[in-house]
């Protein structure tokens, strides 16, 4: 087996993650991989914003924003500490551009598979990940608050950091499961 195949048969999501975060040089080439995603006509559908520092504490108050007048303080205070989980967030937004042969789904999937490549790119580079979604990613309040423009969408939040502790290991489906040969 190659050496890809094995990197990739023991990737992890890693939540517990601490300071460092990776530099800019590492970063650099982390998104230069990124870039490297499947891009039909090469319309480059993406972009990628970078959070660390006071940031973290603005991006907090941007989820918090998102609760309902009648959310409870431990709802709201769990979306503010979130950010607070990493000492580096990648937002990945898909802009997708009008193309005649090139749908949006298929741009949307492309900046998907960017920050997929960007998360392999960090965890090759030692640092753990990741990747987040959840309401927040898709309130247009947030959306407002980072600067999205119309037609863009967050395709995730990549927490970005050291290990600060291993999680156990995670059952994997066995292949036969999920893989069928058609026509049967």
């Amino acid at each position: 087996m190659t050496a890809v195949c094995e990197f990739l048969l023991n990737r992890t999501s890693e939540p517990r993650l601490e300071s460092p975060a990776p530099d800019s040089e590492t970063l650099a080439r982390a998104f230069a991989c990124a870039a490297r995603a499947p891009d039909h006509a090469l319309l480059r559908p993406w972009r990628y914003l970078v959070i660390e520092g006071e940031g973290l504490s603005a991006l907090g108050d941007l989820f918090a924003s998102t609760c309902a007048n009648n959310s409870d303080e431990q709802e709201i205070e769990k979306l503010r500490r979130a950010p607070l989980r990493a000492p580096m967030i990648v937002v990945g937004i898909a802009s997708p551009k009008q193309h005649p042969k090139v749908p949006e789904v298929e741009q949307i999937m492309s900046a998907a598979a960017g920050m997929s490549f960007l998360e392999l790119a960090l965890q090759d580079a030692g640092f753990g990940v990741m990747w987040r979604t959840g309401s927040v990613a898709y309130h247009s309040a947030v959306h407002d608050g980072l600067g999205l423009e119309e037609g863009e969408s967050i395709v995730g939040f990549l927490y970005v950091g050291t290990v600060s502790s291993e999680k156990p290991p995670v059952p994997r489906p066995e292949v036969h499961d999920f893989v069928q040969h058609w026509p049967s």
